[in-house]
C-alpha cells in the first residue's frame, strides 16, 4: 500500500462524503470525524463497510447476521455477531482489489488503525467517485439510446411513408395504363416532329439569311442606279448646257438614255419583283416562326414537365439516399442494439439465476420457517400437555396436601396417642425396673445369705 495509484484524502473530505454519498438518516447524522481519528472505531469502521458492500453488490442488511441454513451448525444464536464481521469481511476483501488495495485482513476491521483505514476508505471513494462518472455517461448513452430508437421508429416511419408515395408516384393505375401509353408515344412523336421542325427551322433561317444577304445585295444595286440616275441626271443636265444642234448625236444620246431608262425600269421591275417574292417569303417565315413559337411553347411546357420529372427523380434519389444512410444508422442501431439487447439478456440471466437463488433460499428459509414453526407448535402442544400435567400434577399436590394434612392431623392424633401410650408404657417401663431392681437387690441379698450359709 506504499505506491499508491489513487488519491489520499483528509478525513473530512472522507467524513464528508461518506455522509452524503453513501451514509442515510441518522447513521449520516451521527458520523462525525472523531469515529476515524485519532483512533478509528471498530464499529464505526465495520458500518461503513457494511454500507459499502450493500451500495455495490445489492446485498440486503438483513443477510448480515444469516447462517447458511445448509451447516448443520449446533446454538446457530451464538454465530450471528460473528456471521456479521465475517460477511462483511469476505466481500470487502472480494471488492477491495478492484480499488487497486490487496492487503486487506481481518484486523482492518477488528483492530483498525487510522492511516491504513483513510487510505482504504480513500481507494473506496475514488472508485465510487469513478463509478458515478462512469454511471453519468452510461446514463447519458441510454437516453441518447432512447432518443435514437425514437429517431429511428420516425426515420422507420417516415421511409415507409415516402417507400409508400414513391410507390404511389411511380405505379401507374391499370386504368390510366392506356392513356399513360398514349401520352407516352405522343410525346415521342411530337419529340420526333419538333426535331424535324427544328431541322425546317434551321433551313428557313439558313434561307431567310441567304434572302436577306440578296435583298441587302439587291438594295445596295437599286442605291447604285439611283446613284448612277442621279449622276446620269447631272450628265444630262450638264449635256443639256452644252448641247450642240447635231441631231445625230442627239438622237444617238437619247436612244442611250432610253435604253438606259428601260434597264433601270427593268432592273426596278425585277427588284419589286423580288420584293414581292421576299415579303411573301418573310411572310411564310413569319408564320413559319409563329408555329414555331407555339411549338417552343410546347417544348417549354414538355421542358418544365421534364424538369419537373427530373426533380422529383432527383428528389427520389435523394430520398433514396437518406433511406439508405437511414438503412445504415438502422443497421447501427440494430448491432448496438443487439449488443445492448444481448447485455440486457445477460444481466436478465445473472438477475434471473440471482432470484432463483433467492427464491431457493427464501424458500429454504420459509421451510426452515416452517420447521421452526412447526417444532414451536409442537414445542407449544407439548408446553400445552405440560401445563395440563403441570396442573394435574398440581391437584394431585393438592389432594396429596389434603391428604397429608388429614394424615398429619390423623398422626397427631395417633402421636398423641402413642404420646400417651408411651408415657404409661414408660412409667409401666420405670416400675418394672424398678420391681426388676427392687427384685435384683433382694436376690442378690438371697445370694449373698445363701453363700454365707454354705
Amino acid at each position: 500500500m506504499s505506491d499508491n495509484t489513487f488519491p489520499l484524502y483528509n478525513a473530512d473530505a472522507i467524513v464528508n462524503f461518506y455522509r452524503t454519498e453513501v451514509l442515510a438518516g441518522h447513521e449520516a447524522k451521527h458520523f462525525t470525524k472523531s469515529d476515524l481519528t485519532p483512533t478509528p472505531k471498530p464499529v464505526a469502521v465495520q458500518m461503513l463497510y457494511m454500507r459499502v458492500v450493500h451500495l455495490l453488490s445489492h446485498f440486503r442488511p438483513e443477510c448480515d447476521s444469516m447462517v447458511p441454513l445448509l451447516e448443520n451448525i449446533q446454538n446457530p444464536v451464538y454465530h450471528e455477531g460473528a456471521t456479521a464481521v465475517t460477511t462483511v469481511y469476505t466481500r470487502i476483501q472480494q471488492f477491495l482489489p478492484v480499488c487497486w488495495v490487496y492487503d486487506f485482513s481481518l484486523s482492518d476491521l477488528l483492530a483498525p488503525q487510522k492511516q491504513r483505514t483513510l487510505t482504504i476508505l480513500s481507494a473506496i471513494m475514488n472508485f465510487l467517485y469513478f463509478r458515478k462518472q462512469r454511471m453519468a455517461i452510461v446514463f447519458e448513452k441510454q437516453a441518447k439510446f432512447r432518443a435514437d430508437m425514437d429517431r429511428l421508429q420516425a426515420d422507420t416511419k417516415g421511409i415507409k411513408e415516402a417507400e409508400k408515395k414513391i410507390e404511389t408516384l411511380t405505379t401507374i393505375p391499370p386504368e390510366q395504363q392506356a392513356e399513360a401509353d398514349e401520352l407516352a408515344a405522343a410525346l415521342s412523336e411530337l419529340q420526333a416532329i419538333n426535331i424535324h421542325e427544328y431541322q425546317e427551322v434551321d433551313a428557313l433561317r439558313e434561307s431567310m439569311a441567304e434572302w436577306k444577304a440578296k435583298i441587302a445585295e439587291e438594295t445596295q444595286k437599286l442605291a447604285q442606279v439611283k446613284v448612277d440616275v442621279c449622276n446620269l441626271k447631272e450628265d444630262i443636265g450638264k449635256l443639256t448646257a452644252q448641247i450642240v444642234d447635231s441631231p445625230e448625236e442627239l438622237k444617238t444620246l437619247m436612244e442611250k438614255m432610253r435604253e438606259n431608262i428601260k434597264n433601270i425600269k427593268n432592273s426596278t421591275k425585277e427588284a419589286d419583283e423580288h420584293m414581292v417574292e421576299l415579303q411573301n417569303m418573310v411572310q411564310r417565315v413569319t408564320h413559319t416562326e409563329a408555329e414555331v413559337q407555339q411549338m417552343l411553347n410546347l417544348l417549354q411546357d414538355l421542358e418544365s414537365s421534364m424538369n419537373n420529372s427530373k426533380q422529383r427523380a432527383e428528389e427520389l434519389q435523394e430520398l433514396t439516399a437518406q433511406y439508405e444512410k437511414t438503412q445504415k444508422e438502422l443497421r447501427n442501431l440494430c448491432v448496438d442494439e443487439c449488443q445492448l439487447r444481448r447485455a440486457l439478456a445477460m444481466k436478465l440471466d445473472k438477475e434471473s439465476k440471482q432470484n432463483i437463488r433467492r427464491q431457493k433460499k427464501r424458500e429454504m428459509k420459509e421451510h426452515h420457517v416452517q420447521d421452526v414453526m412447526g417444532q414451536c407448535n409442537q414445542i407449544h402442544q407439548k408446553r400445552e400437555e405440560k401445563a395440563d400435567r403441570i396442573q394435574e400434577i398440581s391437584r394431585e399436590t393438592q389432594q396429596l396436601k389434603a391428604k397429608i394434612q388429614s394424615l398429619r392431623d390423623v398422626c397427631s392424633e395417633e402421636t398423641a396417642r402413642t404420646q400417651a401410650l408411651f408415657d404409661t408404657l414408660s412409667a409401666s417401663m420405670d416400675e418394672l425396673h424398678r420391681r426388676i431392681q427392687t427384685h435384683i437387690v433382694d436376690l442378690k441379698q438371697d445370694v449373698a445369705k445363701m453363700s454365707a450359709g454354705f
